[in-house]
Formats: C-alpha cells, sequence, structure tokens
C-alpha cells in the first residue's frame, strides 16, 4: 500500500508540474503613440509567437459589432455610423473634444475587444501569447496580463516620428500625447523595459522573451 501511495502522490506531483508548465502566460505589450510598440511586437511575431493587435481588431469589431454599433449609435446618434461602417472622422472629433466622451467611447469598445483577445488566445495553443495594445495602463487592462512590456522611446523622436508617418503637425502630436500616461507613469507598472530610441531592438526583445520562457 506504502508503494501504491507513493506512487499516486508522485504521479499527482508531476501531473501538478505538468499543468504550471503549460499554463497559458498572456504578455501585454503596450507603449505611447510613436514609440514602436507595433515594430517591438512585429519583431515577437516574427520569432514565432502569436501577436494579437487590439487596435486592428478594434477597428474590424466596430464595423462589424451589432451590440457596438447599437451603444455608439445610443451615445452620440445615427450620424456615427454611414452605411459602409463606422464614421471615423466624425467620432475623432467628438471624443477629441471630450475627455469624458473619449472614457464611454473605450468602455463600449474594449470589453468587446478584451472578449476577442481572450477567445483568440484559447485557440492560440500556445505557453505564450502576446497582445499589442495602446491604452492598457489608462485603461486598467494591463491587470489582465500575467506580465506587461513597455516600449519606450525620447519625446522629440516620438514627435518625429509621429509626424512623418501621419503626416500632422507637432500641435497635433502632442495633444494626441497628452490624452496618454507619460513613460515615467507606465515604467512603474510594467514588468519589461524595451527603449526603442535607435538602438538594435532584437538583442532586447530576445533577452524579455527568454526570461518570459522560464
Amino acid at each position: 500500500m506504502g508503494k501504491v501511495l507513493l506512487e499516486q502522490q508522485r504521479l499527482s506531483h508531476t501531473d501538478e508540474h505538468s499543468n504550471q508548465k503549460s499554463k497559458m502566460v498572456k504578455v501585454g505589450i503596450t507603449g505611447g503613440i510613436g514609440s514602436g510598440k507595433s515594430y517591438v511586437a512585429a519583431i515577437i511575431e516574427k520569432m514565432g509567437y502569436p501577436v494579437y493587435y487590439s487596435d486592428v481588431e478594434s477597428k474590424q469589431l466596430v464595423d462589424v459589432d451589432p451590440e457596438i454599433r447599437k451603444a455608439l449609435i445610443g451615445l452620440l446618434g445615427s450620424e456615427v455610423y454611414t452605411p459602409v461602417g463606422l464614421n471615423r472622422p466624425f467620432l475623432a472629433e467628438q471624443i477629441f473634444r471630450s475627455d469624458d466622451l473619449r472614457e464611454q467611447v473605450n468602455a463600449i469598445i474594449h470589453p468587446h475587444v478584451r472578449a476577442r483577445f481572450e477567445q483568440w488566445a484559447h485557440e492560440a495553443g500556445s505557453a505564450l501569447v502576446f497582445n499589442e495594445a495602446a491604452i492598457l495602463f489608462e485603461t486598467g487592462s494591463y491587470r489582465q496580463f500575467d506580465r506587461m512590456i513597455l516600449v519606450t522611446a525620447p519625446e522629440e523622436l516620438k514627435l518625429s516620428r509621429v509626424m512623418r508617418r501621419d503626416g500632422v503637425s507637432l500641435e497635433e502630436v502632442q495633444q494626441r500625447m497628452s490624452k496618454q500616461w507619460s513613460d515615467d507613469q507606465k515604467v512603474k507598472l510594467a514588468d519589461y523595459v524595451i527603449i526603442n530610441d535607435g538602438r538594435p531592438l532584437l538583442e532586447q526583445v530576445e533577452r524579455v522573451v527568454a526570461d518570459l520562457e522560464k
């Protein structure tokens, strides 16, 4: 009986260890506008890991999800949609004028994006899954992740990147940045910080991924 009990205990510990190893680790990738978080996410994806791009997914969901459509029309009126989808210029104008309205719009869209991520993560079948999104700290969504990667860059570099990428003025970029937390606020909550200031990124990303794999 003693040998049987010991064997059962050994198998139980083995199963427990196996379950711990197979537990999915969800990792958020975030950073301010112009930080290069999407570029870092693309590197990780090329390394063979599944990456969910929340900003891309949200743009698709607002066009096709009937619950989001109904809630946005209830909040902003029928003008927020056109026959082909979301009226993005109209929405951008509305939320630019009001921080409270922007928070209400985020509260409508983000739960659907998060639910889609959970489904996607379950289907990914990977021990490590990554989610790239702009405002994980600002919305409190970072609490749903096991680890958080923050991508930072000097402000002057972020400004020049966005101006060049989007063809907008310095003032417009600064206004966008003012709606997000500073890097100093985010660093306190991040598990890993990747500095995207022109230095090679691959080595930094590899170090972070290697630590996550432990």
